[in-house]
């Protein structure tokens, strides 16, 4: 359509109309889909005057969860087996006050680096509750890991070379474990440790045994990560204890601790699952039927049974953390789609690549959502921390919660395009600063400027 203006044809503004379809979803005892239910507190303290106070984006931690979720595991196990130490994994989340927390409820130390092991020290952890794994170990590291007694479980036979160095150099025998690698129904991670089908752990065994500068006091064997599937453990427990069997007759071995790892689930959900993490995800209790009952058939008896050591972090820790971000701007795609920028991508989200977040708005939208696409600040195309989800209308400043996101997306966070922001723990309705936003300052600090490319 066009109108005649001073004697020129001036051709009037036209949008294409879009049809989109909106819906209220089953409904459910709050009569709204979950997305669109109003989530606008973490343990009491509301999401709104934290941003207020610390800015968007935000990480919360509950200490609450983190101590339900430890003592939750540790009841589990021990009802079923009598020497049980839990060992929390740094590499999930090495925030002190998480690593502190942990160790306050009993935790071990379980690290894969000298960096980690630092961390621990920090903490005031003794180097005998450090268990140290890893495919890197310096010989610095392990001289200062022998000298503290801390738990060394041997990943190759390189690893038995340098540590017979430092035994003839102190003239004592060190005491390790050994790390297996087995077919056990998950991924097969036969880069880590020595395999238990090809005898490769029996000669390594025997090569320990051999050498007589260390003494084999422990088994270890990490099956992967988030495995839903209980059986994967009861078939590590069991070939355990056919190992067991065979060095104890042959070399006349006693095990002081089976360390079977870590990779239990948690309740976010997989790209690839078709049930959400919530219907899937074992309980403490099914993970503990599954391996308890086989290892109590090991060849001990009365005080001669291993410690049950294990070495959870995703379980433990995913619960516990949330991310708060804000909508920063929203768009429509050619497509009609409908998509919202928000300040928090996949610099602080790394693991969104694996799972799908739950999100929920923290102010009351309405009922009705949208199926949209949720991007991060970052100028780059892959910055999606979800593809496509259903939530409600939303402006410019309103804030989303994103849940249960404690495990890995902190410790491999980083501060592309934009600083990583605060960190807070609420610990009965008080709030503590965990760690501060970065700053440009604070991330240049340790660059320096050569002299000819300063500007006077």
């Amino acid at each position: 359509m066009a109108t005649k203006h001073n004697n020129t044809i001036q051709k009037q503004f036209y949008e294409k109309p879009i049809i989109i379809r909106h819906t209220v979803g089953l409904s459910n005892k709050f009569g709204r889909v979950p997305s669109a239910i109003p989530y606008p507190r973490v343990d009491g303290v509301p999401i709104r005057s934290l941003i207020q106070k610390y800015g968007s984006p935000l990480y919360i931690v509950s200490e609450q969860t983190l101590r339900r979720r430890y003592r939750d595991m540790n009841r589990a196990f021990s009802l079923r087996y009598p020497k049980v130490q839990i060992s929390y994994s740094y590499k999930t989340n090495y925030l002190s006050a998480i690593c502190a927390t942990f160790q306050d409820e009993g935790a071990y130390a379980e690290v894969v680096s000298g960096f980690e092991y630092e961390i621990a020290k920090s903490l005031n952890v003794k180097g005998e509750n450090i268990i140290f794994n890893g495919p890197h170990k310096t010989k610095e590291e392990l001289t200062r890991a022998v000298s503290e007694n801390a738990i060394i479980n041997i990943d190759s036979y390189d690893e038995i070379y340098l540590l017979e160095e430092i035994a003839k150099e102190k003239s004592i025998t060190i005491p390790v474990g050994i790390r297996l690698n087995m077919e056990i129904g998950a991924m097969h991670w036969d880069r880590f440790g020595f395999n238990f089908e090809s005898a490769q752990a029996f000669e390594a065994v025997k090569r320990i045994h051999a050498g007589g500068l260390l003494k084999l006091r422990g088994l270890h064997c990490h099956a992967g990560t988030y495995n839903d599937n209980v059986e994967i453990y009861r078939t590590m427990a069991e070939k355990f204890v056919q190992f067991y069997h065979v060095i104890k007759e042959t070399f006349n071995i006693k095990l002081e601790y089976w360390d079977i790892g870590g990779g239990f689930a948690s309740i976010n959900t997989l790209h690839s699952a078709y049930l959400p993490g919530t219907q899937t995800c074992p309980t403490f209790d099914q993970y503990a039927e599954a391996i308890c009952p086989v290892l109590m058939k090991g060849p001990f008896s009365g005080n001669d049974i291993p410690t049950l050591m294990m070495e959870p972090g995703r379980a433990l820790v995913d619960e516990s953390m949330h991310l708060i971000t804000s909508v920063i701007s929203q768009k429509r795609f050619t497509t009609g789609g409908k998509a919202y920028n928000v300040d928090a991508g996949v610099n602080l989200l790394f693991s969104s690549w694996w799972y799908r977040y739950e999100m929920q708005s923290i102010q009351d939208n309405g009922a009705t959502v949208e199926d949209v696409s949720v991007f991060g600040p970052l100028c780059m195309q892959i910055d999606c921390v979800r593809q496509s989800t259903a939530l409600p209308p939303m402006r410019k400043g309103d804030a989303l919660i994103i849940k249960n996101v404690g495990a890995y997306n902190f410790s491999q966070s980083m501060q592309f395009i934009q600083p990583r922001p605060a960190i807070v723990m609420i610990s009965s309705d008080e709030v503590h600063l965990l760690r501060e936003q970065e700053t440009t300052e604070y991330l240049k600090q340790l660059e320096k400027l050569p002299e000819h490319l300063k500007k006077k």
